[in-house]
């Protein structure tokens, strides 16, 4: 293989195992720190070594290997100007001796989310944590999809990591008898994930596919552990999204909305798995917010046609889930849901009183919405500054050119 080729192949495992090998350095490492500068010493290595020797059957394996060796040499430079520390030198004969195969990387990144979601950490910790560790967000789109600014959410990660070191926190997955408890957290971090793949928050492309595959797999790793109806909710939500995902796109990377997209395009094997698994959940009569999302996406899923969409039964299930869990981002989407029933002002006056109590006013998705009734109003200069506001606060470029479209478009 050629430099740029070995380079290019680098890139690539870095992009799709890169988390799966940092997870278990984690664990062989029990630190955080060491471990990251472990993955990036061996990939460095990966690029030099590969164009000499060629790339090897199990590229991870490999990886894993090398950052293993990367943290034994660092840790005996720590011994050797620190022989007074007992403590490294039981780490570093620790993991000298410390047996692994590849089998356990598989389950590595599980442990590591169950490590992150620890109930010791802080609870508005835990989910930057794993979002940054397991999957490689910075913390600039952690921070957006929280709405929150960079600084404080790389404080939280910065506290959170000394915590799991200072308390040592154990690197495995709770018991099955500390599952349900632990729960809330992991699931949250799940679908963060899946959501960051589905519509990323910055870049050029609209989707990372490799983040949403990652998540349904977690999902589905979790409901062998715990087939928990909240389980079988989220994982049939992720399926029924990720479904759509091939008409989402044009073919050259342009946005579609919902009532635009080819619905032939849809994958019909997955959004049969998921209405499967919302049936499932909803007749344990335990299910939740989870459960909630998944059956409105079902009832998405099952219209022949946008027209054909039972928005009343929409509308419904959204007042249910807004009583289980109160948000002003349920709040828009049922004032969306809404609007397809009784019109774009009962839509638009909805959106209007939660911009009016000061939520979502940095949330482009709800000036965006809001634009949208203006416009079906005929309310040209009003749905432009909405349009104009979306467009400020929007980072993502597909979502850019889609509302430059509709502003061209009010002109």
């Amino acid at each position: 293989m050629t430099g740029a080729a070995v380079k290019a192949r680098v890139e690539q495992v870095y992009r799709e195992d890169s988390r799966r090998i940092l997870a278990t350095l984690i664990r062989l490492l029990g630190d955080f720190d060491l471990a990251e500068e472990a993955l990036h010493e061996a990939f460095f290595v990966a690029v030099e070594r590969w164009q000499r020797d060629g790339v090897p059957d199990n590229p991870r394996t490999w990886l894993v290997s090398t950052g293993r060796f990367k943290a034994i040499d660092v840790l005996r430079r720590r011994a050797r100007f620190n022989a007074s520390r007992p403590m490294l030198i039981a780490q570093l004969e620790e993991l000298e001796q410390a047996d692994w195969s590849d089998e356990d990387v598989e389950d590595d990144r599980l442990r590591l989310i169950f490590t992150c979601c620890h109930p010791a950490l802080a609870a508005d910790a835990q989910v930057p944590l794993t979002l940054r560790e397991v999957c490689d967000l910075t913390t600039e789109e952690i921070a957006r999809a929280f709405l929150s600014a960079p600084a404080t959410i790389a404080q939280r990660i910065v506290r959170a990591k000394a915590k799991i070191r200072d308390a040592k926190i154990p690197y495995q997955v709770p018991t099955l008898t500390e599952l349900p408890e632990r729960l809330d957290s992991v699931l949250r971090v799940i679908y963060l994930v899946f959501n960051e793949g589905y519509s990323a928050s910055v870049g050029n492309e609209l989707t990372r596919e490799y983040l949403t595959r990652e998540a349904i797999r977690l999902g589905r790793i979790l409901m062998e552990l715990l087939p928990e109806p909240e389980v079988m909710g989220l994982l049939a939500l992720m399926l029924l999204h990720e479904s759509r995902r091939p008409a989402r796109t044009s073919p050259n990377g342009e946005l579609i909305v919902l009532d635009e997209q080819n619905r032939s395009l849809w994958d019909a094997e997955l959004i049969a798995e998921g209405c499967a698994l919302v049936e499932r959940a909803l007749t344990t009569r335990r299910f939740g917010p989870y459960c909630l999302q998944a059956a409105i996406a079902a009832v998405h899923a099952e219209a022949p046609t946008a027209g054909e969409t039972d928005w009343p039964q929409i509308v419904g299930l959204y007042d249910v889930l807004l009583r289980a869990v109160p948000s002003p981002v349920i709040e828009l989407n049922r004032a969306a849901a809404l609007a397809k029933r009784d019109g774009p002002l009962a839509g638009l006056t909805l959106i209007e009183g939660i911009l009016a109590r000061g939520e979502l006013q940095d949330y482009h998705l709800a000036h965006s919405a809001r634009a949208e009734f203006y416009r079906q109003l005929g309310r040209v200069e009003e749905a432009r500054a909405a349009y104009e506001r979306a467009l400020e606060l929007t980072q993502q470029m597909p979502e850019r050119r889609f509302i430059e479209g509709r502003l061209k478009a009010l002109e």
